[in-house]
């Protein structure tokens, strides 16, 4: 009989909106409709990166970057949600949530990583103009790509590994419509000390360096920017920064409440994880496009073009 219960395989359910499952399809529609506008913005911010010769510059290169990130995130997240949302498919194998963690923690830890280099861009604009082009070429710009790929591999591949040790024997039920790992790890009728432990390590050595660093250079770059003569000067140089402040804003802020209800809220309400989990995985991805399309004039131009009746 052990043996038996040894090979079955490992499946977890999915959870949409606690209590409202009977609104379900009434719930896909607003998230259809955000999804929508997540991947024409970024897809279209990609297009005109792409294929307009005045965009091809660094800040537009990682711009174009965080775009990619975002359309992973929304793209990791969309099959499973409304496959709960439409049909009530539930039920995902160990081997699926698996796939998609490494999707949609993979393309997150990118994003964060995107967000410092992007930091770093505007502190060298700012503080160092002159030397703008020579530090930032294509081919580093190429490297940092490898680099943030390789980072990424090296903070969640031990993770997903590690979840192979756990044994699952309850109902396995999830507190989202896709797999995160706080959330499965917690279903273990084993010990999970050494996988909390990794997943801490992990947290620290990506959103835990990248916030300082990201904090340092604006404080750079407020001290340099401070040390301009002209109000009209200091004020267009700290224009540039106003798009990416945003963008750290609107995928820190979420994911730190995220973690933070994970780990202190057990006894939240249900539709709490769920609301938390939406804006972190869905917020970004929808208001990066808008924030840099409304504040930047060179990417505003380029939707213009595609879209002449916006005038």
């Amino acid at each position: 009989m052990l043996s038996i219960l040894n090979s079955t395989p490992t499946t977890f359910f999915l959870t949409g909106v606690p209590g409202l499952e009977a609104f379900h399809i009434c719930f896909s529609i607003p998230f259809c409709c955000l999804c929508v506008m997540a991947l024409l913005g970024n897809g279209t911010i990609l297009y005109v990166v792409v294929t307009d010769s005045s965009l091809h510059e660094p800040m537009y290169y990682f711009l174009a970057m965080l775009s990619a990130t975002d359309m992973g995130i929304t793209l990791s997240s969309l099959p499973t949600t409304l496959g709960v949302l439409w049909f009530n498919a539930r039920i995902i194998s160990l081997g699926g949530c698996i796939v998609q963690m490494f999707f949609l923690h993979g393309f997150t830890l990118m994003e964060s990583s995107v967000l410092l280099i992007m930091a770093f861009d505007r502190f060298v604009a700012i503080c160092n103009p002159l030397r703008y082009a020579v530090i930032l070429t294509n081919s580093r710009i190429i490297k940092v790509r490898v680099v943030i790929s390789i980072r990424m591999l090296v903070n969640l591949m031990p993770l997903l590994l590690l979840l192979k040790r756990l044994s699952f024997c309850g109902p396995n039920v999830l507190s989202h419509s896709y797999c995160y790992h706080p959330d499965v790890i917690k279903c273990s009728c084993s010990s999970i000390k050494v996988n909390s432990i990794c997943g801490l390590v992990a947290l620290m050595l990506t959103s835990g360096i990248d916030i300082p660093c990201i904090f340092l250079s604006y404080v750079l770059i407020i001290r340099s920017i401070l040390t301009i003569a002209s109000p009209e000067e200091r004020q267009k140089a700290f224009g540039t920064c106003v798009c990416h402040l945003g963008a750290v804003a609107v995928f820190y802020i979420p994911w730190i409440i995220l973690a933070l209800v994970h780990r202190f809220g057990h006894n939240a309400p249900p539709y709490v994880h769920t609301l938390m989990s939406t804006l972190h995985f869905l917020f970004p991805p929808v208001l990066n496009p808008i924030i840099y399309s409304v504040k930047t004039k060179q990417i505003r131009k380029a939707f213009i073009k595609i879209f002449p009746n916006t005038k």
